[in-house]
């Protein structure tokens, strides 16, 4: 089946951003398939690293869905080993299960009021997860979001985003179009909608900082008059919390990019009047920016007032540097010729790198300390009176990792400066150092206190929160997969070799990474001596070596070509398997019942589809603490008679409060009543905690399920997280 999107009902309800071109400059290029002579000549065994060790190690119980999903990596620093499978296991935390729509990808594990109900997803952290995700192997998550995106009003422009240039970013990894040519028609409806905000004098769009998800910035903390007085307002709506309408860098990035995707794939999808318009659009809109943003006296990309207030002028500059003025490379946005307005704007890196600027010492400032109002805390949470959301110069991974994405581009494509690899490396362990909340204990928080380290916000919704990049910074950052749309592998590591480099890297491996329907695999050896590939980089294409051993440098392979029918195939819906017993809100939609019910873990959350083993959000259903039996059970009715054939349970432990239950058995509901579905198949035999446990047997159609467990001995309690039902 072929989803096309219509595009009022997507509305209404119902990395690498921009393609490699072919400038082969000085790279080795070697072409696949048939090997060349040397490649031939080197046609050795890939070597293989301990993935299973590793993913016992970082998941636990839960190995198997990440040996399945995601390519491995091992590299010559612990902490990023740690935290790229972190974020793996944050992504696969995230993934939830919304009925027939497959699924969707949220911001925060637990509700928010904000969010868009009852998916609590929330459109600005999308194409986060659309670049995260685009390295899993299988693509049917990525590929379902991106429906769910165009075809479930998940883009409903609560915030401004980058979501087609994110769509067509996943296509150059996975090389399937498919995903992105059925939803052209929405993503111009999408981008023409925001021309509420867009200014034809200027040719530039505006937006107020808080839709563009940067509350108390300084344009918005300005513009109230509350960043000209020694005493902040208490008033939310007149201190920086609303207001402070900007001709901003983000938004003018985002559409920039979202049209130059739009054009992109009207030109694969032959349609070329749209992708001559769009095209226009972008460079039009690009000139205005590079004329209009660009301030040369901070030399730094800056907001501009689209307004007027008591305290601010229209047309002015804001009083100071802000980290989203970089967000314009992550688009490649600026010019990277060699010519002096090139090198002019890339001055702006040496405020990145500069302690007295946008260089915390623990993190990237999002504005500078020489604003009056750096770090002025305005706003609190009102349950807690615990510090929120403000812009005013805390470090958030939302836009460190923008920065870090512009600066990948700026050292790949752009001349020379004065930042360098090293550079790159280690404010990527800087970034990679606040993800731990204690030592060895990854959770990312919203925002950081650049100066101290410490979490800003720190509210119990902030636990593991997914608005930001880190995988896509690792694989196409450091080790330098750039995606393209044609068929050559390209690859550009941002390791630094010089000698003198602080705590250099002298070896990494990533295997099993899927790319454009090839499995590859990248090794890079200092010395020869870990791999025994040779001395440097080494690449294996389907399990063969096609470059290498050869420098740490620029390199392109160029990769078979698929077939007509694979390419066809690519335009198709991906299979995926529904869980007939998800309800993420939905009336009429699947309930459940329970021998007792803990009221801090109420029975409908074991289907809201949502599915995570991190202790710091509680998730799932326990029965009531005061219910001493030595059974309970759980129910679910799925409201209208179905034919299944597997089950999946998950329980939560914590080796102190929770266990898994002893043993369990497995009944269905037939005119005769109760009866235990016979002839399972358990993997594994015994209950497991915080991984699958999956129960198949012969298919058979019932309304009614119910799981009988023998609870856990006291004073440990069974907690479910999740009841899962397919059909054979």
């Amino acid at each position: 089946m072929i989803i096309h999107s219509d595009p009022k009902a997507a509305l209404m309800g119902g990395a690498r951003i921009l393609p490699r071109l072919a400038s082969f400059g000085a790279a080795f290029l070697i072409t696949a398939f048939p090997l060349t002579l040397a490649a031939q000549k080197s046609a050795i065994k890939e070597p293989t690293i301990p993935r299973e060790a590793m993913a016992q190690k970082y998941f636990g119980a839960d190995a198997p869905w990440f040996l399945n999903n995601i390519p491995f990596l091992e590299i010559d620093d612990p902490e990023i080993q740690q935290i790229y499978f972190y974020r793996w296991k944050l992504l696969r935390s995230h993934i939830r299960e919304i009925g027939p729509q497959g699924t969707t990808i949220l911001e925060f594990l637990d509700n928010v009021p904000w969010a868009r109900q009852p998916y609590t997803d929330l459109n600005d952290s999308a194409s986060f997860h659309l670049m995260e995700a685009r390295w899993m192997r299988d693509p049917t998550v990525v590929d379902d979001l991106i429906d769910h995106l165009y075809t479930g009003a998940a883009n409903d422009r609560h915030f401004s985003e980058s979501i087609a240039a994110a769509t067509y970013a996943t296509t150059l990894v996975t090389g399937d179009s498919g995903p992105a040519l059925r939803h052209l028609d929405t993503m111009q409806y999408i981008y023409n909608a925001w021309d509420d905000h867009f200014d034809r004098a200027r040719n530039l769009y505006w937006i107020e900082p808080l839709p563009d998800a940067t509350e108390y910035t300084i344009s918005s903390i300005d513009a109230s008059g509350a960043g000209f007085t020694d005493h902040p307002g208490k008033d939310q709506n007149h201190n920086g919390f609303t207001g402070g309408f900007a001709y901003r860098s983000s938004i003018n990035s985002y559409q920039y990019a979202n049209a130059m995707a739009i054009a992109r794939i009207a030109t694969e999808a032959h349609v070329p009047d749209v992708a001559s318009d769009y095209r226009e659009r972008a460079e039009r809109l690009r000139s205005a920016m590079l004329v209009q943003l660009w301030n040369p006296e901070l030399q730094h990309f800056t907001d501009r007032y689209q307004r007027s207030t008591p305290y601010v002028t229209a047309g002015d500059f804001i009083r100071g540097r802000e980290l989203v003025g970089y967000v314009p490379w992550a688009f490649e946005l600026p010019p990277d010729d060699d010519s002096v307005s090139s090198k002019t704007y890339a001055e702006a890196w040496s405020h990145l790198l500069s302690p007295d600027q946008l260089a915390g010492a623990h993190g990237l400032r999002t504005a500078e300390p020489s604003y009056p109002r750096y770090l002025t805390q305005y706003r609190y949470d009102q349950a807690t009176g615990q510090p929120e959301c403000q812009w005013n110069g805390p470090s958030w991974p939302f836009q460190t990792s923008q920065a870090l994405t512009g600066l990948a581009n700026l050292l790949d494509d752009y001349p020379s400066s004065a930042i360098s690899k090293a550079d790159y490396l280690r404010l990527l362990r800087q970034y990679t150092n606040q993800h731990f909340l204690a030592p060895g204990k990854p959770d990312i928080e919203e925002d950081y206190n650049p100066d101290t380290g410490a979490p800003i916000v720190g509210l119990p919704r902030s636990h593991h929160y997914f608005h930001s990049t880190y995988i896509d910074l690792i694989l196409s950052g450091l080790i330098g997969i750039r995606p393209r749309a044609d068929n050559v592998l390209e690859l550009d590591p941002l390791v630094p070799v010089q000698p003198g480099t602080n705590q250099r890297i002298r070896y990494f491996a990533l295997q099993d990474l899927a790319y454009h329907h090839h499995d590859i695999s990248v090794f890079y050896d200092e010395d020869g001596s870990r791999y025994h590939l040779g001395a440097g980089l080494s690449i294996f294409a389907d399990h063969r070596r096609v470059s290498g051993p050869g420098p740490l440098a620029l390199t392109r392979v160029t990769l078979p070509r698929l077939s007509r029918a694979i390419t066809t195939a690519a335009t198709q819906t991906p299979l995926h398997r529904i869980d007939l017993a998800v309800n993420p809100g939905f009336p009429g939609g699947p309930i459940t019942s329970a021998s007792s019910v803990d009221p801090a873990a109420p029975a409908e959350q074991a289907i809201d589809g949502r599915l995570w083993f991190f202790p710091e959000i509680a998730n799932g259903w326990s029965p009531s603490a005061a219910d001493s039996a030595a059974t309970s059970w759980y129910q679910i009715d799925l409201r209208t008679p179905q034919t299944i054939g597997s089950i999946e349970l998950y329980f939560f432990a914590d080796g102190e409060r929770f266990e898994p239950p002893s043993s369990f058995q497995l009944q269905y509901k037939d005119d005769d009543g109760w009866k235990e579905i016979p002839k399972r198949t358990r993997a594994p035999q015994t209950p497991i905690a915080n991984g699958e446990n999956r129960i198949s047997f012969p298919s058979l159609r019932t309304q009614q399920l119910r799981i009988v467990f023998k609870n856990p001995p006291a004073p440990a309690r069974l907690r479910l997280i999740e009841a899962k039902t397919f059909a054979p």
